[in-house]
C-alpha cells in the first residue's frame, strides 16, 4: 500500500512506493517518457512516467496535465544524483484532481505589475515560495533566541488611543465615539509589560501611513519589539547584535537551498557574527563629508548616506548617539552629552538600510514631563505612561526590529514588496 508523504520527505521513503497530492510546475516528453515537474508547497521532485510501465489512463492523464494541475501521484522514490533534491519519482499511477485552462503567469517574463495584480498566483512560484520559506525561518528563529533568553511574549494592542512617537502618519479609525488609530509600534505599550515580566517581546502588524513609494518602505509591515527593565544601552546592544548573528546562521544551517534558490551569494551572510563595528553620528557625519555629502550636523541620514556608511563594513553597523532633535521623545540624553541620547541605528551591509532602531528610554519623570511639553503631547493622553516613571522606575531599553527589511536584506532582494505574502504600498491594496 502506497504512503502518503511530501517532497520534502521523501529522502525517508527511498525504494518505496508512495503518494504526494501537488501540482505540476512544468513538463517536458520524449517520445514515450514523460518527465513530470512536481511542487506541493515543500519542495520539488521530477516524476517520470514510462509509457510502457503504466496503464493507459495514467499515460493519457500525465499527457493531458496543464500548467498548475492539481493531482495525486503514486510512483517508486528512487536516489538520482543529477537531479536538484537527489531524489527522483517513478511514476505507477496518477489521478487527476483538477485541470487548469490558461494560467496567467507563465514561464516567460511578467511585468512586476502584472505579477503583483496576481499575487495570490505569483506566490506559487520557486523564487517567491523560497522567500517565505526564509521569511518563516527568520520569525521561528526570531522568536527561538528570546524565548531561550528569558523573553516573555506579549501582545500590544493594533487599535490605540494617539501615536507612539509623535508623528502624523498614522491611520485615524473611529473607535465608537472616541478617536483611535492604527498602531506604528508596540513600544510604549512593552515598556508598561517589562515593569512587570522584566524582558518582554512583542511580534506582531504594525502601520504606517507614509506617502512613501521607496524600496523599502510598506504601508502594513510586522515589528519584533523587546523591551528590558535593568538594561542600559551599552547591554541592549550586545543583545541586538547576537539576535541578529542567531537568526542568520539559523536561515544559513536551515534554509540553504531557498537562499539558493533566490540567488542570495551566501558568502557574504556566512560573515554576519557579532561582534558588530559600531560609530558616533559625528564620526559617521565626518566621514559623510568625506565622501563628498553635504549634510550638517543635526540632519537626520537618509538611504544614500546610510548606503555610503554601510559599504565600508562587510557586517551590520550601529550607529550611535543621535541628536536629540532628530530623534523619539522617549530617548534617554547621554549623560555627558545631552544633546545626544543613548541611541543606535543597525544598518544592514549591502545597501539595505536600517533594520533596526533602539534606544535607552528615559527613567525620570520629571525629564519625561518636559519632553512631553516640547513635543506638545497631551499629558492626559499619555498619563499611564508617565505612571512607568512614577511608580518604581527603573533603566531600561529596548529595539525594534522590521521583519521585512530584514528578510529583503537576509534573500539580497531589490525590494521589500516581495517580503510578505500580499504587500500593502501606497497604490496597493488589491488582492
Amino acid at each position: 500500500m502506497a504512503i502518503k508523504t511530501v517532497i520534502r520527505q521523501v529522502n525517508e521513503h527511498v525504494g518505496e512506493t508512495v503518494v504526494i497530492g501537488s501540482w505540476l510546475n512544468n513538463k517536458r516528453s520524449s517520445g514515450k517518457i514523460q518527465f513530470l515537474q512536481l511542487r506541493d508547497g515543500t519542495g520539488y521532485i521530477q516524476a517520470v512516467v514510462v509509457k510502457s510501465e503504466v496503464s493507459e489512463e495514467t499515460w493519457d492523464n500525465a499527457k493531458s496535465l496543464t500548467q498548475e494541475s492539481s493531482m495525486y501521484v503514486t510512483g517508486v522514490i528512487r536516489e538520482e544524483p543529477r537531479s536538484h533534491s537527489g531524489y527522483e519519482m517513478t511514476v505507477t499511477e496518477l489521478e487527476i484532481i483538477h485541470l487548469t485552462e490558461n494560467y496567467p503567469i507563465t514561464p516567460k517574463e511578467h511585468g512586476i505589475d502584472f505579477l503583483m495584480d496576481h499575487r495570490h498566483l505569483w506566490l506559487r512560484s520557486s523564487k517567491q515560495r523560497a522567500i517565505m520559506v526564509i521569511r518563516a525561518e527568520i520569525i521561528r528563529a526570531v522568536q527561538q533566541f528570546f524565548d531561550q533568553n528569558g523573553f516573555t511574549l506579549v501582545d500590544p494592542p493594533i487599535l490605540t488611543p494617539t501615536s507612539a512617537e509623535g508623528t502624523t502618519n498614522l491611520f485615524h479609525t473611529k473607535y465608537f465615539e472616541e478617536d483611535a488609530y492604527l498602531t506604528q509600534s508596540g513600544q510604549l505599550y512593552m515598556e508598561a509589560a517589562a515593569m512587570a515580566l522584566g524582558k518582554v517581546y512583542s511580534f506582531g502588524p504594525t502601520f504606517r501611513a507614509e506617502k512613501s513609494k521607496t524600496r523599502r518602505h510598506l504601508i502594513e509591515f510586522w515589528m519584533i519589539e523587546p523591551e528590558m527593565a535593568f538594561t542600559d544601552h551599552e547591554e541592549s546592544l550586545k543583545v541586538q547584535e547576537n539576535f541578529i548573528s542567531h537568526v542568520v546562521q539559523s536561515v544559513l544551517k536551515n534554509c540553504r537551498a531557498e537562499l539558493e534558490a533566490v540567488g542570495r551569494d551566501i558568502s557574504k551572510l556566512e560573515n554576519i557574527q557579532a561582534p558588530f563595528p559600531r560609530i558616533t553620528y559625528d564620526e559617521a557625519i565626518e566621514y559623510l563629508h568625506t565622501q563628498d555629502f553635504d549634510i550638517p550636523w543635526g540632519e537626520d541620514f537618509g538611504a544614500p548616506h546610510e548606503t555610503a556608511i554601510a559599504e565600508k563594513y562587510d557586517k551590520p553597523v550601529f550607529i550611535t548617539h543621535y541628536p536629540a532633535g532628530i530623534k523619539a521623545f522617549y530617548m534617554k540624553p547621554d549623560p555627558n552629552r545631552p544633546e545626544v541620547v543613548l541611541c543606535a541605528d543597525m544598518i544592514a551591509p549591502e545597501g539595505y538600510g536600517e533594520i533596526i532602531g533602539g534606544s535607552q528610554r528615559i527613567d525620570d519623570p520629571e525629564l519625561m514631563e518636559a519632553r512631553f511639553e516640547e513635543h506638545h503631547l497631551n499629558p492626559e493622553t499619555y498619563q499611564w505612561y508617565m505612571d512607568l516613571r512614577k511608580y518604581g522606575s527603573v533603566p531600561h531599553s529596548g529595539f525594534g526590529l522590521g521583519l521585512e527589511r530584514t528578510v529583503a536584506w537576509i534573500c539580497g532582494l531589490d525590494h521589500v514588496r516581495e517580503t510578505i505574502p500580499f504587500p500593502r504600498m501606497l497604490y496597493r491594496l488589491y488582492p
